[in-house]
């Protein structure tokens, strides 16, 4: 394709050099010989594409994309149709944009959304029941809810119809609150928050928060502030950022607390410079019941200035942001820190494993999110050690994908360990024909190291969990039983795990918190005890289902799940 340069600034000028020549670093990474992991295509077509997931507490996952399309590639089950004369693309659909999948049976089944929940968000109520928020059109202030039904499997989704949303929320964030709350913040042209569910007076408003408008780009289309990075503190504060700029927030009071320093380098970092945010796992090793954990932040990707605006009009995609920034927000002068992945990223995914580590999956290497906006899958997924001294070693490049995972792409940590994957739609439509980056609606899961065979001797094995209703109550100790072939002393720990709602490259609530260990003892040839001790405060774990891992030197068990509260 040809095109003109001459009026482009030098700085875009450098960056459409290093994309001209960015073949000799999709070289240079398909060469390297990465053995970390291995991945399993878990099922061809799921009928869908993925580009919401939630794992639930009976080991399901629901799954969705949006309704405005046309027709997906799975049915409604027993000839339903759904009807909706709001719809853009169908009125009458017999098919479905959500289904159900069962982790344990590699299975899954059809449910039925009724209204438009393109790039929406999500999060899981103290009861474990998904509360769904926002999307597109007739979804702009619709609130839905899916409760988990193990024990007949025909659950489905509820429309909330008597309790929309005050203000339209497409691409907004949530984060559960200490209260059981739910704040949901942002969404195109919605400078407010609000809280979910819509249960009293005060629930029933929004409001302002003239952060979300001073961080959106004026050009448009950019923006780079959508989907804003929501993080709740172990203070019960909220951590927002949005393009580069991030503020600790007490939603209690509308108050802006503190500004937090720009993070360094030019880069864009939410939406459409689509980079990714963890909150790195909480230590609650060694408190003492004195204070509270140290909270640092992690930032990976994103895009320069510009770059969604070039990818857009002219097809010409920049190379991405090749940085990530940590930001010990508990400090009392924070100060980002910046590392350098091995390749740039954009649209990445970020999944805390149940060990502390950090697995950086998806994207691409050059352009933006957006229809057919983005070239060059980056196909390697990333281990990142956050708790290595040597930062040059924190970064280890895995066992590459065999199938690119572009824009509207997701990924899941599950209760076996494994990291769930799927999604991938750069298009308007579903398009299976499109060249090179065609709809995808395959599943794969990624299989971290620690699942090798060679590392069986290792592996916990959870028997029970001595709580009543497998309830952890803050700040008690309880006991977990669990077997184990090769023990090695003061290699123990008890890992719990929020699970996350996973959409546009941010995984809404994901939380890790590393227990303390009261005491371990050998009750068989190799059954153990360990006791640990529960969370202290709602605000360092909000209520809740988490799983709960055993990790033996670097090893996790399957996890059990257990109800914080």
């Amino acid at each position: 394709m040809a095109f003109k340069i001459k009026n482009l600034p030098s700085f875009f000028l450098l960056l459409l050099v290093q994309s001209m020549f960015f073949e000799v670093v999709i070289s240079i990474e398909n060469g390297i010989n990465s053995t970390g992991g291995h991945w399993v295509e878990l099922q061809r077509s799921i009928g869908i594409s993925a580009m919401h997931m939630q794992v639930m507490y009976d080991n399901k996952v629901v799954i969705f994309d949006r309704t405005d399309f046309g027709p997906s590639n799975i049915s409604l089950s027993h000839h339903r149709c759904r009807f909706n004369p709001h719809d853009l693309a169908l009125k009458l659909d017999c098919t479905a944009h959500s289904v159900l999948y069962d982790l344990s049976h590699n299975t899954l089944r059809p449910l039925t959304l009724r209204t438009d929940a393109w790039c929406s968000s999500g999060a899981l109520t103290p009861d474990g029941s998904l509360l769904q928020t926002g999307g597109f059109n007739d979804g702009y202030t619709t609130l839905r809810s899916f409760t988990p039904c193990p024990q007949h499997n025909t659950c489905d989704w509820r429309e909330l119809r008597n309790h929309s949303l005050s203000n339209s929320r497409w691409y907004s964030s949530n984060q559960i609150l200490p209260s059981g709350k739910i704040i949901v913040v942002g969404g195109r042209n919605s400078f407010t928050y609000e809280f979910v569910p819509k249960n009293d007076v005060a629930s029933s408003s929004f409001h302002y928060l003239p952060f979300l408008k001073h961080t959106r780009d004026p050009n448009r289309g950019e923006e780079n502030n959508l989907y804003p990075f929501l993080h709740l503190l172990p203070d019960g504060n909220l951590f927002i950022f949005a393009n580069r700029n991030s503020i600790l927030f007490d939603y209690t009071t509308n108050k802006v607390l503190r500004n937090f320093p720009t993070i360094p380098g030019q880069e864009k970092r939410n939406y459409p410079s689509t980079a990714s945010s963890v909150l790195l796992p909480l230590n609650l090793t060694a408190l003492n019941g004195t204070r509270l954990p140290d909270a640092e932040i992690m930032i990976c990707g994103g895009a320069y200035p510009g770059a969604f605006s070039l990818a857009n009009t002219l097809k010409i995609f920049l190379e991405a942001s090749r940085t990530c920034g940590r930001l010990r927000v508990t400090d009392s002068n924070p100060v980002w820190v910046m590392e350098t992945m091995p390749t740039p990223r954009v649209m990445p995914d970020m999944v805390l494993l149940p060990n502390g580590n950090v697995i950086i999956l998806n994207g691409a290497m050059n352009g933006t999110a957006g229809w057919e906006n983005a070239a060059n899958p980056v196909l390697h997924p990333v281990l990142y050690r956050p708790g290595l001294v040597d930062q040059f070693q924190r970064f280890q490049l895995l066992a590459p994908a065999s199938t690119p995972r572009m824009y509207h792409s997701s990924a899941v940590l599950v209760p076996d360990g494994r990291v769930l994957v799927g999604g991938s739609n750069p298009h308007r439509v579903y398009d299976f024909r499109a060249n090179p980056y065609p709809t995808e609606l395959s599943l794969d899961a990624y299989y971290p190291e620690y699942l090798g065979t060679e590392f069986d001797s290792l592996r916990p094995s959870i028997v029970a969990v001595e709580a009543s209703n497998n309830t952890a109550s803050y700040g008690r100790a309880f006991a977990v039983n669990f077997l184990l072939r090769e023990y090695r002393v003061g290699g123990v720990g008890v890992t719990l795990v929020a699970p996350s709602f996973t959409t546009h490259s941010f995984a809404m609530n994901q939380r890790l918190l590393v227990l303390e260990v009261v005491g371990i003892q050998q009750v068989a040839p190799s059954g153990y005890k360990v006791v640990a001790r529960a969370p202290p405060s709602l605000a360092v774990a909000p209520p809740g289902f988490y799983m709960l891992f055993i990790v033996h030197a670097g090893v996790p068990s399957a996890a059990v799940w257990v109800q914080v509260k």
